[in-house]
């Protein structure tokens, strides 16, 4: 008889799919309230961090690294369900969320922490990275300059940073006292974000409105 184990497996493989498998990658797309806001939108993804990646500094400050010479990019941490969804699609996602071909940063927000890249982890995700900058560039017509990088410490931001887009405390801005989420709005589009990517990528686009 066939242990309770192995049955679970066969009734999953018979309903067409597979245990669910939460996984988690690190993606650097510029402002990392844009791109947590993005991806936590899409079916399949469990939640995304804003933080830090790529550089030396261990536990870096929200200041130090937007001031410069830690090394390390705004990422963000995405957590997902690899049943629902397929890492392929989920680079294929990032690379025309960004504009990867500007090497200086992203959209309004320029210098190293805004620039874009990809962190694996394994070769897996090396592979998947790599096939997916691939599909971008032959989509494109343009070179695409966003890394591929080894994935090491992530850091995350302080909580004021977290969930910036969605949050209803309130903070002084150049636009005045507003909550987070309106300034981000607002933020967002004076920079250029979506109206650049839509200029790219047209209705490919994943979250450009």
């Amino acid at each position: 008889m066939l242990k309770p184990v192995f049955l679970a497996a066969a009734f999953a493989m018979l309903a067409g799919g597979a245990y669910a498998e939460t996984k988690t990658i690190t993606v650097a797309g510029g402002c990392f309230w844009c791109v947590e806001s993005d991806f936590e939108s899409v079916p399949g993804v469990k939640g995304a961090v804003s933080g830090f990646a790529g550089g030396k500094l261990a536990n870096p400050t929200y200041k130090q690294v937007t001031k410069g010479g830690t090394g390390h990019y705004e990422a963000v941490q995405i957590t997902y369900d690899n049943a629902k969804l397929p890492l392929g699609k989920l680079y294929d996602m990032f690379f025309r969320s960004v504009d990867p071909t500007d090497a200086g940063g992203q959209f309004c927000d320029r210098g190293a922490s805004y620039r874009t890249a990809l962190f694996v982890s394994n070769g897996a995700e090396q592979q998947a990275a790599e096939a997916a900058k691939a599909r971008a560039e032959a989509e494109l017509g343009q070179k695409i300059v966003t890394p591929i990088l080894r994935a090491g410490p992530f850091y995350a931001a302080d909580a004021g940073h977290q969930d910036y887009y969605k949050s209803n405390d309130k903070v002084l801005t150049r636009f005045g006292l507003v909550s987070k989420a309106k300034a981000y709005k607002k933020y967002r589009n004076a920079c250029g974000r979506d109206q650049r990517v839509k200029q790219l990528w047209g209705s490919a686009a994943p979250f450009a409105s």
